[in-house]
């Protein structure tokens, strides 16, 4: 693109689990590319969507939330975080309209103390709220952090998206467009893949099931010129969980596999023939070299 006038960077979202950072992304990028769910730290890669307008393109950071960590898997989710917010050109810090000012949002606002870049305190899920809470909602929080803006959206209905998405605009830098049009993410599919595989998990079993799921897609081969077939191995760390997941009679992962394939479908734009197995992996979550397998690449493993 040649527009003198162009702008073009890099946003982090941030904030706790469950406030919405997935349904923003996904709603400005127009395409499910952020697994999204009621479970806590659902996001384990920093998973980027790209927004291109004919005045600017914006890759977002999705960010793993913030939290302390208790595993080799959770050291790699806050070393990721906390590189992400090094290298954008703004950070959202979204909030929930729904909950108090809590322990995690501190947490948070302590590590954004550190960061030298324009920081929007977006106020998420507006339209579960009455409008005449939003003052006090918001009264919380603007004096923790020198707000760039506060903008009160609902990531869900759409509400003030687009009112934010002009303020990140024209704080861009100037600069090229570095995605095609038409690409809203800079992950490989096999990835997406294995994330809306586990999507499906979270959303189907419950119990302590999904911490400690991983996806390893391991075969994506065109059968034909409409079929795509797809075998991916459900990781788990023990032999009770992979009976929750098979369920009875093989129903659990049968449901599972039905879901994925269809959003797999459309993602991809054919016939998808798609096989799951699931495989126990004691304690893959502290194990370095199954970090790297799964897809989980820090600087230190």
């Amino acid at each position: 693109m040649d527009n003198p006038n162009y702008h073009s960077g890099f946003v982090a979202l941030i904030g706790r689990p469950n406030v919405g950072k997935s349904t923003l992304l996904n709603y400005v990028v127009g395409q499910k590319v952020a697994i999204m769910s009621d479970v806590p730290q659902t996001t384990r890669n920093k998973i980027q969507g790209i927004y291109t307008s004919d005045k600017a393109q914006i890759v977002f950071i999705d960010t793993p939330g913030v939290h302390k960590p208790r595993t080799k898997l959770g050291d790699f989710m806050e070393q990721s975080t906390m590189s992400a917010l090094s290298e954008v050109d703004a950070v959202l810090f979204l909030v929930s309209a729904t909950e108090k000012r809590g322990p995690g949002d501190d947490f948070i606002i302590e590590r954004l103390k550190k960061v030298q870049k324009p920081i929007f305190l977006v106020v998420n899920k507006i339209d579960a709220v009455h409008p005449n809470d939003l003052p006090d909602i918001v009264a919380q929080y603007k004096d923790a952090l020198p707000f760039k803006a506060v903008v009160p959206i609902s990531a869900l209905q759409g509400n003030n998206v687009n009112q934010l998405m002009n303020q990140l605009t024209d704080l861009m830098p100037k600069g090229p467009q570095y995605y095609p049009s038409d690409q809203v993410s800079d992950h490989p599919e096999r990835f997406v893949i294995a994330e809306l595989i586990r999507e499906k998990v979270f959303q189907l079993t419950r119990q302590e099931v999904p911490h400690s799921v991983a996806i390893d897609v391991t075969q994506i081969k065109r059968q034909n010129e409409k079929t795509i077939h797809i075998s991916a191995n459900v990781i788990v760390e023990r032999p009770g969980q992979k009976g929750i997941i098979i369920g009875k009679k093989g129903q659990m992962l049968k449901k599972i596999g039905q879901l994925a394939r269809t959003d797999i479908e459309q993602l991809l734009g054919d016939h998808v023939y798609l096989q799951l197995w699931v495989k126990v992996v004691p304690d893959w979550r502290d194990k370095s070299t199954m970090l790297k397998d799964y897809g989980y690449r820090g600087r230190d493993y």
